[in-house]
């Protein structure tokens, strides 16, 4: 049975490909996509296609892909209808709480307002310390929200951290890890198990090979 697997576009595009290459996939086409929205795999029965994040989730939870390859960070934001089945332990960053330098919103008395793009992230988050803070969804650049005194911290994802250096902001804490995570639609995983596995299974070895290197 054919497989037809939804690959999320800009950070994790690349590395994903590379470990489908690295199975012994035929990735050509999806490496260099042009204008194509949808890829013959040459080697095995399996279609690609590029999409946002967001919609890599919907478009598993509906059944139009059978696999999907996303971030954690969208999956504990959107929907939960899907198996999340291998973490690829690829596009690594973290989700952090950052405020301005000598600012410490955790002890602050009054109104604590936030600003993010991950806004159930940071409720859940805050509420875990027992904090009841104004959440402030952000769709651009989440640093120039305390800088404009929009919010007194931020919650986003950080991967070396110079863009919050840059802008005088600090870490306070780390919320969670953050990878690239494999999942799978439901009714896929009992009428396509074989063919699902098999692509499970390759993916898991290269993951161990990678982890073997390090």
């Amino acid at each position: 049975m054919s497989l037809s697997i939804a690959l999320t576009k800009g950070r994790l595009q690349k590395q994903t490909i590379a470990m489908l290459e690295e199975c012994g996939y035929g990735v050509e086409s999806v490496k260099n996509p042009g204008r194509a929205l949808v890829f013959q795999d040459s080697n095995k029965d399996i279609n690609y296609f590029l999409v946002k994040s967001h919609d890599c989730i919907t478009y598993v939870e509906h059944g139009v892909a059978d696999i999907g390859v996303v971030g954690k960070d969208t999956l504990l934001e959107g929907g939960k209808d899907y198996y999340e089945m291998l973490d690829l332990e690829i596009g690594k960053c973290k989700f952090i709480v950052a405020t301005y330098k000598g600012e410490d919103i955790f002890s602050k008395v009054g109104h604590i307002k936030i600003g993010t793009k991950y806004p159930s992230v940071a409720q859940n988050y805050f509420l875990s310390k027992g904090l009841d803070v104004e959440i402030i969804k952000i769709d651009g650049s989440v640093e120039l929200a305390p800088i404009l005194g929009l919010c007194d911290g931020i919650v986003d994802i950080m991967e070396t951290g110079t863009t919050l250096k840059e802008n005088g902001l600090v870490v306070l804490d780390t919320v969670c890890d953050i990878s690239a995570r494999v999942i799978v639609n439901k009714a896929a995983f009992k009428l396509k198990k074989q063919e699902v596995m098999a692509v499970l299974n390759d993916l898991e070895r290269i993951v161990k090979q990678n982890a073997s290197r390090n």
